[in-house]
């Protein structure tokens, strides 16, 4: 009986969660034909000089020409100067608007705080959509077409995408795909999608919001101390009836290099606990659950008999699950089978985001702490 529920959580998984797993590209939508608007890219940016320029780069190379607002973080590098000098190489500096971020007020998040200082200078120019990215997101020259294209064909009030996360290092290559498939385990697209559905989600690196429906929920303001900002703005359209659309992409992709597993470890430990509220019964049953669904199958193998039998099916139909997220970032195969143990280190960096919160050094990043309790005190 206990062989039994790996097996069945995983055929649950794979066929009862929104064929979650699948992980494919969307189709493209013709945009020739679409009527014009005003899009307004927000970036916010804090000490971001080795990746900045491409993405101002990429933003300002469009085939559907857009404004850009950067927004300087408090940066003690050349961000600014480094944007600025692309801009003015490529003849377009009046397309890069630089806005400075200021102090931020107390229960903003740093990112939030830059994030509304941009909306707010974009505001008068009458956007009808705002493009919030990041500073090491580099788009292909369609990107924000396509992005648009779907806003208006399906009437959607907030379209994201995954970016195409670097993949290069062996620490990368081993739990990058994981990441994306556990975000999208935990968020399932077509779940996103339906309005009869609770679940909401977006991925921060990609968002195309209506200036209107940003408006309706009362601006960035209203998600200013959400560490999870982006499911925080998808959820809040959501609930004021708005249409929300979520995928993946490689035609946006993020520079951002992450070097070692601590730096991975360091990328997840930021918000896991945040994402379990602080709830230490949600970090036990998340143990539990963690231990069930990835590792319970490997141990059951050693038991012999029927329990290594249903240990086995559950290892192979999660394995075989794993299969699209590996080949959507064109890795080998031979990593599917390794999916529990990437689950190990995933759990082990969530439950170190709970003792980092106990310490007081909640979602660390850049030198700022952000987790919401700690910016009280």
């Amino acid at each position: 009986m206990l062989g039994a529920v790996p097996l069945a959580i995983w055929c649950y998984l794979l066929l009862g969660r929104g064929r979650f797993w699948l992980a494919r590209q969307p189709e493209t939508i013709a945009f020739s034909e679409l009527k014009p608007k005003r899009v307004a890219a927000i970036i916010p940016a804090r000490n971001e000089a080795p990746v900045v320029g491409k993405a101002i780069r990429s933003l300002i190379a469009q085939d559907y020409p857009l404004q850009a607002f950067l927004v300087d973080d408090e940066s003690s590098d050349r961000t600014t100067a480094v944007a600025q000098e692309v801009a003015e190489s490529l003849g377009e500096a009046k397309r890069l608007t630089m806005v400075e971020a200021g102090p931020r007020p107390p229960g903003w998040t740093g990112k939030l705080w830059a994030v509304s200082q941009g909306v707010c200078q974009a505001g008068t120019w009458n956007p009808d959509y705002y493009l919030l990215t990041d500073a090491d997101v580099v788009h292909d020259t369609s990107a924000v077409a396509q992005l648009l294209a779907r806003a208006e064909s399906g009437r959607y009030d907030l379209v994201s995408l995954m970016v195409e996360l670097r993949c290069e290092t062996f620490a990368e290559r081993a739990l990058v795909p994981a990441f994306v498939f556990f975000f999208f385990m935990l968020y399932p697209p077509e779940w996103v999608k339906k309005p009869e559905r609770r679940t909401a989600a977006a991925a921060g690196g990609c968002i195309l919001v209506r200036s209107q429906a940003l408006k309706e929920i009362g601006g960035i303001e209203a998600i200013r101390g959400e560490l999870i900002d982006d499911c925080a703005l998808a959820r809040d359209v959501k609930q004021r009836g708005g249409k929300l659309w979520l995928g993946s992409t490689r035609n946006s992709r993020s520079i951002r290099e992450y070097r070692s597993w601590r730096d991975i470890g360091a990328m997840i430990s930021r918000s896991a606990f945040t994402q379990l509220r602080h709830s230490v019964l949600l970090l036990g049953l998340t143990v539990v659950g963690m231990f069930v669904t990835f590792l319970l199958p490997i141990a059951l193998l050693f038991r012999g008999g029927a329990a290594s039998i249903l240990g086995l099916s559950a290892w192979v139909l999660m394995s075989l699950a794993f299969v699209p997220t590996l080949r959507l970032y064109r890795r080998s195969l031979c990593f599917a089978p390794c999916l529990p143990f990437m689950a190990i280190f995933y759990l082990g960096a969530t439950v170190h985001s709970a003792i980092q919160y106990w310490r007081g050094k909640g979602g660390m990043w850049k030198g700022r702490v952000q987790d919401a309790t700690q910016r009280r005190t």
